[in-house]
């Protein structure tokens, strides 16, 4: 009983306070993408199915709630205060992207993130010239592309596996270009196509919390107060939970994923006044996706899941990021799962 306690106050705090959760730990502290992670035994412990049990208890009434009266009125107040927003979305991704590829040339030697370093002098003019692009609809999938060649010389210099952090970026390029050609993706909206690899990249960075929590550890020691008074150990846990329960909302139904893009907007920009101008730029594309997720006010589709589907997809998608994660880097570091 106190430890299933224990696991619904660090799943509730963690939601409100999970800065260190949402700054990118490749940006601060030291890291080795081809170390051995910890082995799943270890991670799915007693206080992981626990958490896991919130998290689904959680997702679980946010779709009962959608089907309410309350959930109405929620849904209301929401487009209330985002319908400026609403009008203006496609304007407002465009120029955060712009404002995060012109800080990038003037940081220098970047290629997408802090940690993907270069030293080509063709970079800088490239993301200038993205930048450049967003300023018209018509050139956006030119700047598409841009991003396209930016993410295939990260994945030459740095390997599938690392970027395997950031589909948000190839979303983002996806967005872009057809919103700029007027265009869906085999019917999928070009919003939905980001939403969609939003929330892969951050069901991704959840495992990493989970395989690497020691990554995060001298952070945690910086900013000591981040723990909220729980150990680094079920920290980081709950704080992966957290991430992880969230990005799968981002893919649920509209009032779900518009209040988990409300919780993330709120754990990112925290994260930035804790962490400073480096995240304040990293994470500047990622956080207008959330916005126009938020600001999202279309109508609920007429076959809604039912509310127990979405329990049964989280474990589906856990799983499935779980095996990804473990199987692919055995296979491609080789190391071990267990």
């Amino acid at each position: 009983m106190f430890l299933f306690a224990k696991s619904i106050a660090g799943f509730s705090f963690c939601i409100l306070g999970t800065r260190a959760a949402s700054a990118h730990v490749k940006w601060f502290s030291a890291y080795d993408v081809a170390g051995q992670p910890r082995g799943l035994e270890n991670v799915l412990c007693q206080d992981f199915e626990l958490l896991l049990g919130v998290a689904l208890l959680c997702i679980f009434s946010g779709c009962v709630v959608e089907r309410t009266s309350l959930g109405e009125m929620i849904a209301r107040s929401l487009n209330r205060f985002t319908e400026g927003l609403l009008l203006h979305t496609e304007t407002m991704i465009r120029a955060i992207c712009g404002f995060f590829f012109i800080s990038l040339w003037a940081v220098g030697g970047i290629l997408l993130t802090p940690e993907l370093k270069t030293t080509s002098a063709l970079v800088g003019p490239l993301q200038l010239a993205i930048a450049a692009g967003l300023l018209s609809r018509r050139t956006t999938p030119l700047s598409a592309a841009g991003i396209v060649v930016l993410f295939g010389l990260a994945v030459r210099d740095y390997g599938a596996f690392h970027l395997a952090d950031y589909p948000i970026f190839l979303g983002l390029a996806a967005y872009l270009a057809l919103t700029g050609l007027q265009k869906n993706l085999f019917g999928v909206q070009p919003l939905d196509v980001v939403r969609y690899a939003t929330a892969v990249t951050l069901m991704w960075a959840s495992v990493e919390k989970w395989a690497y929590p020691e990554w995060s550890f001298p952070l945690l020691i910086e900013h000591p107060g981040i723990t909220l008074g729980f150990n680094n150990e079920f920290y980081m846990r709950a704080a992966g939970m957290v991430e992880f329960t969230l990005a799968f909302a981002l893919a649920w139904t509209p009032l779900v994923r518009r209040v988990a893009a409300a919780v993330l907007i709120e754990m990112f920009i925290s994260a930035c006044f804790e962490f400073g101008k480096l995240d304040v730029i990293g994470h500047s594309a990622i956080i207008v996706v959330f916005v126009a997720i938020l600001s999202d006010q279309r109508p609920k589709e007429t076959d809604t899941p039912a509310a127990w589907l979405a329990p049964v997809g989280l474990c589906a998608a856990l799983t499935a990021t779980l095996f990804a994660y473990y199987v692919g880097h055995a296979a491609i570091f080789n190391t071990t799962i267990l």
